[in-house]
């Protein structure tokens, strides 16, 4: 246990620890929602590096924790058959060289199936709606009651929380526009919706 406590704390795989606190810290941040994995900016150099397609959180977090391991591994196996003195410095800048590139190139495999599973973009917000015609559900829409089935730029419909201030006829299969969400509520004000009447149709006017 002392070895690799010791391989732990020393050159170099001490700069992967010390990475690898602070991102089991942030999961656990994340975890109690304190902290949103794709928050952490860098997407275009980790792209460039063939781990793009997934948070960069995720990327990360992987390449942190093979090098990590690849490291201290290494070190406990190998380093004490180093003798003292420059070699054995020059074997613990080779285990940091070996380690990145080990961590890279596994971090690049281990990321292709997370590709489809962990997006590196966040979807839509509630507040992306607004503006959007929507789809009624519901057979009727009032101050307390709605529900609307709304399709975002993307591709994906969203069953949302809908309601009107006044008493207009929007029911089952009526389009309407959400033009506010309230936050409170989490529901978002929606009016009736005429095609004819939008100045981005062609020909209205």
């Amino acid at each position: 246990m002392g070895a690799f406590l010791a391989a732990a704390a020393g050159f170099p795989t001490i700069l992967f620890s010390s990475a690898l606190v602070v991102v089991v810290v942030f999961w656990l941040l994340t975890a109690v929602g304190a902290a949103d994995h794709h928050g952490f900016h860098g997407h275009q150099h980790f792209e460039a590096w063939g781990m793009g397609g997934v948070p960069v959180t995720v990327a990360f977090s992987l390449l942190t924790a093979v090098a990590w391991f690849v490291s201290l591994s290494t070190t406990v196996l190998l380093d004490p058959l180093m003798p003292f003195g420059l070699a054995r410095a020059a074997f613990r800048v080779a285990v940091l060289a070996v380690a990145l590139l080990v961590a890279w190139r596994t971090t690049r495999l281990l990321v292709r199936p997370l590709r489809h599973l962990l997006p590196d973009a966040p979807g839509p917000s509630r507040h992306d709606f607004v503006g959007l015609t929507c789809t009624i559900r519901t057979g009727r829409v009032d101050g307390g009651f709605g529900q609307a089935e709304v399709r975002p730029a993307d591709g994906s419909s969203a069953l949302v929380q809908v309601r009107q201030s006044g008493d207009d006829a929007l029911g089952s299969g009526s389009t309407g526009l959400l033009y506010a969400y309230d936050e409170a509520g989490e529901f978002f004000w929606v009016a009736p919706y005429d095609s004819a009447l939008d100045p981005r149709r062609p020909g209205s006017g």
